[in-house]
């Protein structure tokens, strides 16, 4: 005989495990890029955040972890999707410029294209390293020098983010 009460029951629970699926899924889709956003030599390191969540059938993940060394700060993210293709588009404005104060870039690091911007008398700036046309990382400083933020963004596994990106 067939327990109602209890098909009831299963029915709800198996209701709502699929309501958290999608939940699930975008966690992991962060997730997955945390064990890359490691521990810097002689820097604090926060605790790795993110976002993961699909519009209109695409995926969209963040995955950000800040690090502190006294005042000088970094802050690296992995982007994927839309965030990732808006930072590209800027990257690749074909913008150039170097003064004494601001220098713009782009050289190919490991076969990867690397945008780099720094502000001289404020020692700041960003690397963005293009790893598709839809997943980058970034590292944006404040009080680092533009060589040390280069060695910084080094500490990162570009190839295995890359991987990881192309993942499903």
């Amino acid at each position: 005989m067939i327990d109602r009460r209890g098909a009831v029951r299963l029915a709800v629970a198996g209701l709502g495990a699929a309501a958290l699926s999608p939940t699930a899924r975008a966690q992991q889709g962060f997730q997955r890029f945390v064990p890359f956003l490691v521990d810097l030599p002689g820097w604090k390191g926060g605790k790795p955040e993110g976002v993961a969540t699909q519009v209109l059938g695409t995926d969209i993940v963040t995955a950000t972890r800040t690090y502190e060394r006294g005042s000088a700060k970094v802050n690296a993210s992995v982007l994927l999707g839309a965030p990732a293709q808006a930072a590209l588009l800027a990257a690749n404005s074909g913008q150039k410029a170097k003064s004494n104060d601001i220098r713009m870039s782009t050289t190919t690091v490991d076969g990867m294209q690397v945008h780099k911007t720094y502000a001289v008398s404020q020692k700041s700036g960003a690397i963005l390293v293009e790893l598709s046309g839809n997943a980058v990382i970034t590292l944006a400083f404040n009080g680092v020098g533009e060589d040390e933020a280069m060695g910084l963004a080094r500490k990162f596994d570009w190839k295995g983010i890359q991987t990881q990106a192309q993942a499903k």
